[in-house]
């Protein structure tokens, strides 16, 4: 009895739990079909015609040469024209009556459960590219909308990332299969993912609750993974409406909503339904930067047409540029809401097409549109008004006092009408929702006024804990801009002035204000303080963390100005590398129009400042990009500009975005943003209170490293790294070699895994407070990055990457450049220039010079393991053979009966005869497969004494020829199939008087050679 659970257990506890959901269950090896076509022909025939009982039958037959017939196009193409056939059914045309009719025949029944099929299936066998057997399959109306990916939860070398590839080889070698997919699933137990076929792995995310609770989400079961998804009637409503495609010219993005985004749109849906039968108001959507609040407008948007029977849709925003983005993400997204919205371009063309329709449309319009008259717009019940960012100071239901001067310069009291008033009279019956990333003043009372409660809070704590966002930290650098007291108390006063209500006299304060702030953080000597601070920090700590992208938010336009021409007085080389992003006016300096540029020039500069590969990675900017503009690689953002509460949110969350392994966002200050962010921090919720509202690097990211960096050495204690950070370039790759060496000791397993967890949890520190760090500390951390980085290379088992020394030492180098300035170009093994070869006689000879014994153990070790992995598919005999030697030299090493050097002699030694073992082969004239079935039919003792070498290679040939011939998928688990393949193989064997008398054990050996030919050809 085995007592590892094996990932065979877990596949079956995985079938287990859809059984519980009813699922129906299928064994693939045991369902006659065509191992060629990746529906299930029989349940898919039997549901369409189930579906559709009133259509001609030439109308399922056309459905069907649909499903099965894509025009040309890419994968991604197909699978967006698939999903639309899954969503809303396929278009047919036929012939009844002598008549050609036009039809819609449905592929699922999204209104009664009951009446679709659901079937979750097993080593369900695909030949396309390849012979190819994905873990889990679900199979809707036959057809094979779930793929999911499973990995052993007791193998140390396997994990979720390993399912991840394994899908993204699937994909390239089954294509097919994935035209027809919905969900891609990966799952190690531990961590379960769920991602489409565009995701990235950092972009498969988990599904935490079955309730939309978010109580106990920080680690989420398996089993509330699976139950959260699939449970019938939620899996319906996911597939029908919260999948979708945001297609950007020809580049197409499948996005599949995450858990928050599915519960709290359907409890958004429920609220607005009530709304337009009671008050209008429908409440606030609070779901925090960067987790894909745009994304849950239109599922909401869409979701909404069904539950309200195509409503009229006013989406509101507050500026224009905040308009054009949310309407460029509706818009990319417009055939899954199956209607393109439109902007309105004045408050008379918002009227016509208002008064033009009765339903159905979704209009975009800026809230200054409204202020252009007084009237109703329409009175109709079946509109909602979507409100982004709803909580902004402009939405105020009062009436205020204006005042202003008139032609003569006098000063005339004009009252002004809260914004959100005008809009509630010119729209008297509508229902309204708002949508914010930041949360809503306690002091705020027309906003609830407005809107209504909280539908539903997704806070920073919860996105953060999820991997929807990063956190955000924050470094002050006032100090070294040296201003002196009376700059530092005009900016006080600026802060000041945003905490209070926009009263007249404020404004008129406030405009006095800017002028002199103006001058103060304008000044060339401060600016020139300012860049010269910049460069030193972006160059020394951020410039090689990622991808070096930044952002610069200046005071205002001219100065934003002054900050891009000194950078470039600095650095002129730097053309290319940075840029201003900022709005142009008529009365704008002629010589300003050539840095600024027109509006295709500012799109210009967007798509290069996503574009990770591209050469700009600075944006100097002012209000733009400061809301609505994603970055994920961003992660950096110097603040030299007053901001407070949601202003300043929304504008550090730039940097709060999913990237790799970025750490976090950092944002560095110039004007004493830290009380500001603490005021702000008061309206979020006390666990985003408690965890950051006080994100100062100094105190969290700082002592951290520390921390991280005493563990490391006590971990290394006993081995002297001194050289690392004295000696030559020679001496320091000698010193990592050593530090490799002295970690992956035998005897020090378990500190070898808590180093490579600490070293990255060190590094990730470092990423945030580099610029604290003394230089000595920084060479230290980085000796040991670079002893991590090398142990995860000799980590990665079972062939993934190809153990490349060029690559292994430019890894290193880049890591010694960014960390400790260092030019020296190091080779951590300066004889070997290739990769690593157990059939390179050169290499074999290095590994036996090597002083650092225990590396050379491992180095050994895994590429055996390499060969063995290749050997368990492919040749009984020589797996059997060398798994046992290194079973046993590895046993007796760890129990101490060897030592290191008559290991890695015993290694080498079975390293030569893998080699001697393949040259053979060649010199046989017999092909790796051949030389399979020639080591099982030569396996028993004195075989040769019954038949001439000659003879046996004749069989050799035969047989595999033979085989070859004849294959059948999955024979080894079909009696029918199996009895059919060993009764060729006897009948062949038999020609060849095979096996002599007294050795049928032989016939057991080449049968399970056959059985693992069978299950690991290429078809």
């Amino acid at each position: 009895m085995s007592f590892i659970f094996t990932e065979a257990d877990y596949e079956n506890a995985v079938l287990d739990l859809f059984r519980n959901m009813n699922y129906e269950y299928l064994y693939g090896p045991n369902v006659e079909r065509d191992l060629k076509n990746p529906l299930y022909m029989p349940k898919l025939e039997e549901a369409l015609y189930k579906l559709n009982p009133k259509l001609h039958e030439d109308a399922i037959k056309n459905a069907i040469y649909k499903l099965t017939n894509f025009e040309m196009g890419d994968l991604v193409s197909k699978n967006k024209v698939f999903m639309d056939y899954l969503q809303n059914g396929i278009p047919v045309k036929y012939h009844e009556n002598g008549q050609e009719k036009s039809s819609i025949v449905y592929i699922a029944d999204y209104d009664n459960v009951n009446n679709n099929s659901f079937i979750v299936a097993n080593q369900w066998t695909f030949i396309e590219k390849s012979n190819k057997r994905p873990d889990v399959l679900i199979f809707f109306n036959g057809i094979p909308i779930v793929l999911i990916e499973l990995k052993s939860p007791s193998r140390d070398e396997t994990d979720a990332s390993e399912a991840y590839l394994q899908i993204r080889n699937y994909m390239q070698e089954i294509p097919s299969m994935f035209i027809y997919n919905a969900i891609c699933v990966l799952s190690d137990q531990l961590i379960t993912k769920a991602g489409t076929i565009t995701s990235g792995e950092d972009r498969f995310m988990e599904w935490k609750t079955v309730d939309g609770s978010y109580e106990n989400t920080q680690y989420a079961s398996f089993d509330t993974f699976f139950e959260g998804i699939f449970k019938k009637e939620r899996f319906l409503n996911i597939i029908k409406n919260f999948i979708c495609f945001s297609t950007d010219g020809k580049k197409n993005i499948k996005i599949l909503a995450g858990y928050h985004q599915y519960f709290a749109v359907n409890k958004a849906v429920n609220s607005t339904v009530r709304a337009t039968q009671t008050d209008g108001k429908a409440g606030v959507f609070w779901h925090t930067q960067g987790s894909g609040k745009s994304l849950s407008m239109v599922f909401y948007a869409h979701l909404l047409q069904q539950a309200l029977n195509s409503p009229t849709i006013v989406v509101i925003t507050d500026r224009n540029d905040l308009d054009d983005q949310l309407y460029s993400q509706f818009a990319k997204c417009a055939d899954f809401l199956r209607q393109k919205p439109i902007q309105a371009q004045s408050r008379e063309h918002l009227k016509n097409w208002l008064s033009g329709r009765k339903a159905n449309g979704i209009i975009f319009t800026t809230m200054q549109k409204f202020e252009e008259s007084f009237d109703v717009l329409s009175d109709r019940r079946n509109i909602i008004v979507m409100a982004d960012e709803a909580h902004r100071s402009q939405y105020g239901l009062d009436e205020k006092v204006k005042f202003i001067k008139n032609k003569s310069g006098e000063q005339e009291a004009k009252i002004v009408v809260g914004t959100a008033r005008i809009i509630r009279n010119s729209l008297p019956n509508a229902s309204y929702i708002g949508f914010t990333g930041t949360p809503i003043s306690n002091k705020d009372k027309s906003t609830r006024e407005v809107f209504g409660n909280y539908i539903d809070i997704y806070d920073m704590t919860q996105a953060v804990e999820d991997g929807a966002t990063r956190p955000v930290y924050y470094e002050s650098r006032v100090v070294k801009l040296k201003l002196d007291e009376e700059t530092i108390r005009l900016i006080d006063e600026e802060y000041e002035l945003m905490s209070e209500d926009a009263n007249p006299a404020v404004i008129e304060k406030s405009k006095r204000q800017l002028a002199r702030m103006e001058a103060v953080l304008g000044a060339d000597e401060t600016i020139n303080s300012l860049v010269n601070d910049i460069l030193y920090h972006y160059e020394n700590n951020r410039e090689n963390l990622l991808t070096g992208k930044a952002m610069i938010v200046a005071y205002s336009r001219p100065i934003a100005l002054k900050i891009y021409k000194k950078i470039l007085e600095l650095r002129p080389d730097w053309t290319e590398k940075i840029a201003v992003v900022m709005t142009s006016s008529n009365k704008d300096p002629e010589e300003w129009h050539e840095i600024i540029g027109n509006k295709a020039h500012k799109e210009e500069l967007a798509i290069k400042f996503k574009d990770n590969e591209d050469p700009l990675k600075i944006a100097i900017v002012v209000d733009m990009w400061l809301t609505g503009f994603d970055v994920p690689s961003l992660a950096t953002m110097y603040v030299y500009k007053p901001m407070s509460g949601h202003n300043l949110m929304q504008a550090i969350a730039r940097v709060n975005r999913v990237y790799k392994d970025k750490e976090g966002g950092l944002v560095v200050d110039y004007v004493g943003i830290a009380k500001a962010l603490k005021q702000a921090m008061n309206d979020y919720t006390v666990r985003d209170k408690n965890k950051y509202g006080d994100p100062d690097i100094g105190k969290i990211a700082y002592p951290k490293f520390l921390e991280k960096l005493d563990i490391c050495r006590d971990l290394f204690h006993g081995y002297d790294y001194y050289l690392f950070e004295n000696g030559t370039d020679l001496e320091r790759a000698k010193t990592i070699s050593g530090g490799v060496n002295f970690v992956v000791a035998p005897e020090k397993k378990k500190e070898k895994e808590v180093f490579i967890k600490e070293a990255y949890a060190l590094k990730q520190a470092l990423s945030l407070c580099s610029s604290l760090v003394e230089p000595e500390l920084r060479l230290e951390a980085a000796f040991f990055e670079s002893v991590r980085v090398l142990v995860m290379r000799l980590e990665e088992k079972g062939g993934r990457h190809l153990i490349s020394l060029p690559e292994m030492n430019k890894r290193i180098n880049e890591l010694l450049k960014q960390s400790i300035k260092s030019d020296g170009v190091i080779n951590l093994f300066s004889d070997i220039h290739e990769e690593f070869s157990l059939f390179d006689p050169k290499f074999l000879e290095e590994i036996s010079k090597m002083k650092e014994k225990n590396l050379a153990i491992e180095l050994l070790k895994n590429l055996i393991a390499d060969q063995l992995k290749i050997y368990r598919r492919t040749n009984v005999v020589k797996s059997e053979k060398f798994s046992e030697i290194i079973q046993k030299t590895i046993n007796s090493y760890l129990n101490g009966m060897l030592t290191n050097g008559e290991v890695i002699e015993r290694l080498l030694e079975m390293a030569k005869q893998i080699k001697q073992a393949k040259e053979d082969g060649e010199s046989l004239g017999l092909t790796e497969e051949e030389l399979a079935f020639y080591d099982v039919l030569t396996k028993p003792d004195a075989i040769k004494d019954f038949y001439s070498n000659s003879e046996l290679i004749s069989l050799t040939k035969e047989l595999t020829e033979t085989l070859r011939n004849s294959k059948t998928v999955d024979w080894q688990k079909k009696n029918s199939a199996r009895a059919r393949m060993r009764m060729i193989i006897k009948r062949l064997l038999k020609k060849y008087k095979y096996p002599p008398e007294g050795m049928e054990d032989a016939m057991n050996t080449v049968m399970t050679q056959c059985e693992l030919w069978a299950d690991n050809i290429e078809y």
